[in-house]
Formats: C-alpha cells, structure tokens, sequence
C-alpha cells in the first residue's frame, strides 16, 4: 500500500465485525507510539511487564508500576487489557518454589503463595482486564509426554492447573480465562492441549478459552494445521484467542543473519500467509473473539536476535516506520469482501 498512513483504515476497524485486534506492547513503546497503536489495535497486551517476576520479584515486594501504566493509556483511550501472565513456569522468582532454607517449598506453601500472588495480581484490576492467560505453557511438547516437568507440577500436583483457574476466577469473576500454549497447531500436541482443556471442564472448572500464541513464519504451519486445530479447540464450545501473531520471514533451520532488509520474495509469502491465515480465522469468526500480535510494527519485535542472535526480523504488517506493508493491503482487501 502507498497511502499515507493518517489515510488507511485502522486496522481494528476493518474487522470489527469479527473479533477484536490486539498488540503485545511496553511502557516504552507505549511512551513512543502511544498515537500509533490506538488508532490500529483495540487489544492490548503487556509483552513482559505483568509477568510474576516483574510483578512479584521478592515475596510480598510487588511493583504495579508498569502494569498500570498499561492499564491507564489502555482506558484513556477504550482499549481492553489482556493480562499476561498469572501461572508459568518461566519468569518467575526462584523464590516462589524455596523455603526459607532454600529447599524446596512443601505443597500448601506453594498454593499459598499462588493464592496470593493472584489474589493480589488479578484482583488489583479486576473488572478492568476482560481475560486472562492464567496458565502459560503447561505442555510438553516431547510426544511421550504429556504435562511439561515443572516445579508446579513436581511440588503440588496436576491439580495446580484447576486451582490457579479456580483461584483467578475468585480474583476476577467477570474475566475470560485462558489456557495458553505455542506448538498449538502441532497435531501430536494440539491434541494434548485439547486433553488437558477437556479434563479441565470435566472437573467443572471456570475456564473460558484457549490462546492459540501463533508463533508462525511464512513457511508454516500448513494452513490445513492450523485449520485443524482452530476446529479441534472450537469443538470445546469455548473462546479461542490467537495470543501472540507474528509471521517470522526465516523457517526455523535458517540461521542466515547477511539480511538488511526482507527480500521481495519474503514480503509476498508473507503477504499470501496472512490473506490465508485470516481467511482461516475469519472462517471460525464464531469462536475467536480477539487476534493478538505480538508486537506493533517490525521497529521491535521479539524475534530480533531470537532464536539467531544478531539477526533482525519483519514479521508484522506494518514496516519499520510504521507504514503499511503489502499485507495490510491484503487484508483490507479480504475485510471488505469477507466482512
């Protein structure tokens, strides 16, 4: 697209009448394109900063700082907050699995600890965060294997993935709660997280959807996965949310790193993957209620340096100076015919 970009559509507008369309931001990038990604995104999503190592570095030392920041510029300008996350194992204080003897903490230490940590994280904004991603990543992802060998698991049991949803659900009664997972499309493990999410609802537990992060590139996942598993997760009767977009322009064995700019030939594949991912998603629009990118525009994105290191990455649809890419084109093209 070469219109400028105070001329485009916001891309939220284009598909209100499917789902809500979010971004993973900071208090820096918020600081920097505040304007930007109010006009484009009615969804927001703290990238790191409402994670339990940043909000809870030290038991009992708690620093909302950030959080509410994000809070404040979302309802300033009537975005909605997707919290980020309550239970994981990654990023989280050492403390939180210790006694005070450094050994490891008994079960009913760990619950406690969990009970308070989300009583006091989802219940600071409850009412103003309308989900959740309670659980992040319980699966493994090795096909002999079911749940992921966490300290979770190993100190209290399966059963802590029903108590952190019955514990957020006390903290917050009016959020929609998620379980959210990568690999998602992958059918060895698409059909593990479908297990773990049905056993859930067998025990009567207040969870309300699945988020799908879509960590893709532009070589995969086939379109046919990806449409297998949003009918798999749909068959649940619960929400689906696509929690983290981006479409890397490597395949995960390329380690190339000579690359200024992404070739011609990248931007068209992943200008005809996402016509055909949303295409998809606006297919099982009864399901999904919000997309979520994990960035704003391919300025900053996680991928930069992960997983080759000095290496940058343009995943998004908006370019690195916040112009519309090709992409965007596309799916203003496939709303308006779709919509």
């Amino acid at each position: 697209m070469n219109q400028n970009r105070s001329e485009i559509p916001a891309l939220h507008d284009m598909f209100r009448d499917a789902f809500k369309i979010g971004a993973a931001v900071s208090t820096p990038i918020i600081s920097a394109q505040g304007p930007f990604i109010a006009k484009h995104y009615n969804s927001i999503t703290a990238e790191n900063e409402m994670k339990p190592a940043l909000v809870q570095p030290q038991e009992g030392e708690y620093t909302f700082e950030s959080a509410d920041r994000i809070f404040e510029f979302a309802e300033a300008h009537g975005i909605g907050v997707r919290g980020h996350t309550l239970l994981w194992h990654n990023q989280t204080g050492d403390w939180m699995f210790q006694n005070a003897e450094g050994g490891p903490a008994t079960r009913e230490q760990l619950l406690a600890r969990l009970q308070t940590h989300i009583n006091t994280v989802a219940g600071r904004y409850r009412g103003r965060a309308y989900a959740w991603d309670v659980v992040n990543e319980a699966i493994e992802d090795k096909s002999d294997q079911y749940l992921r060998d966490t300290k979770w698991l190993q100190i209290i049991g399966e059963d802590y993935l029903r108590q952190a949803f019955e514990m957020a659900h006390q903290a917050d009664p009016d959020a929609l709660l998620f379980y959210n997972d990568y690999n998602e499309t992958d059918p060895v493990k698409s059909q593990k997280i479908y297990k773990l999410v049905r056993s859930l609802l067998d025990q009567n537990t207040p969870i309300h959807g699945i988020g799908m992060q879509g960590h893709w590139n532009i070589y995969g996942p086939s379109i046919d996965e990806i449409r297998s598993a949003l009918e798999l997760y749909a068959s649940l009767g619960l929400k689906i949310h696509i929690t983290e977009l981006d479409l890397s322009v490597f395949n995960h064995d390329d380690k190339r790193t000579d690359l200024k700019a992404p070739t011609a030939e990248m931007l068209k594949l992943q200008e005809e993957r996402y016509a055909e991912i949303f295409a998809a998603l606006l297919e099982y629009k009864q399901a999904i209620d919000c997309v979520t990118f994990w960035g704003v525009a391919d300025d900053y994105t996680w991928l930069d340096g992960f997983p080759v290191r000095g290496r940058k990455n343009w995943p998004f649809l908006f370019d690195e100076q916040k112009q519309p890419k090709a992409s965007f084109g596309r799916l203003a093209a496939l709303t308006a015919t779709q919509l």
